[in-house]
């Protein structure tokens, strides 16, 4: 099991060691292969850690923090599978900084990255990326045809390309209807019991610049927490990731697609079609706002570091291209 290949001990020597403003001149050599927005995906170079990926959040202040978060982590991921999709074997794993904020890791079975979607999309031919565009959708509506039942749980889930990874995937191989895709982005575990969102809403807002955190409050959490329950706006989302992975040409095919989907497999939902204009805005729109975002986070780290003389704990991503 993977709980049994995590070292710990190498963990805190790690956290203890680490540079985030220069990953690489830290104590523990690791390969970053990832950012989100509340997390870094690494791999640590170390014999012992082969085959596992982690994700570090350095973003808890309390142990009731820390707890509330693992149980939401591990039940959504075992809810996930329960609905049928699959997930990477996984873990959680905590650290505890001398300074800075409480750290979870979470860990991960390593995806080989070219079984990643975002790479595979750029190799396959428009016709397989057409059908693993079908496939994700179908996993999308297993969640929220879960979401539209009767209990009373809701689960929320970022649809982006990247997030996506092929089953046992081996070069060139012929991907169909039947293909099994892994769903690896849970470290966001966005759950509504009874309409009440269970993951802590300020957690969105630890690596937001500290000077603008009331206007991200004001202007961004509601919308961050509200849009990956509703299919139809994934699905926009799904389909303008393509623009950022610099595969803007597909973007027609898949509005067709996803139309075509919304009619027949998923018609039960009464989704109104997409169009290409309204993709392309929202993409324009949600790139803007990331953009900006990220240039905000390095002042805030500038000022935490030059001006105000203390720690700061997030690892931020280089120049995007999108």
């Amino acid at each position: 099991m993977i709980k049994d290949t995590i070292d710990k001990e190498l963990l805190e020597r790690f956290e203890a060691g680490l540079n985030p403003l220069n990953p690489s001149l830290s104590t523990i050599p690791a390969e970053i292969i990832g950012y989100g927005e509340m997390s870094t995906i690494f791999v640590i170079d170390d014999p012992s850690q082969k085959g596992l990926a982690y994700k570090r959040m350095p973003i808890f202040r309390s142990i009731e923090e820390l707890d509330q978060y693992e149980r939401l982590y591990e039940e959504y991921n075992t809810l996930l599978g329960r609905i049928g999709l699959s997930v990477p074997e996984f873990a959680s794993v905590r650290v505890f900084p001398e300074k800075g904020n409480m750290v979870i890791y979470n860990v991960q079975e390593r995806l080989t990255a070219n079984s990643v979607c975002n790479q595979l999309i750029h190799r396959l031919d428009s016709g397989s990326i057409n059908t693993l565009f079908i496939l994700v959708l179908r996993d999308l509506k297993k969640v929220f045809g879960f979401n539209a039942g009767d209990g009373h749980i809701q689960l929320g889930i970022d649809g982006q390309i990247s997030n996506w990874a092929v089953k046992d995937y081996r070069e060139n191989r012929i991907i169909h209807e039947h293909t099994e895709l892994f769903y690896f982005d849970t470290s966001t575990p966005l759950m509504r019991k009874n309409e009440v969102e269970q993951l802590n809403p300020e957690l969105f807002l630890r690596s937001a610049p500290s000077f603008l955190v009331w206007l991200v409050r004001w202007l961004f959490l509601e919308d961050v927490m509200t849009r990956y329950y509703d299919f139809r706006k994934v699905t926009i989302d799904l389909i303008a990731n393509f623009y950022k992975e610099q595969r803007s040409d597909l973007i027609p095919l898949l509005v067709d697609t996803a139309n075509n989907f919304f009619t027949t497999e998923a018609g039960e939902f009464s989704l109104s079609p997409l169009t290409i204009k309204e993709v392309s805005a929202y993409y324009r729109e949600d790139a803007m706002i990331w953009r900006i975002y990220l240039a905000l986070r390095k002042i805030d780290r500038l000022l935490h570091l030059k001006i105000l003389k203390k720690p700061y704990v997030y690892i931020l991503p280089g120049k995007i291209k999108r």
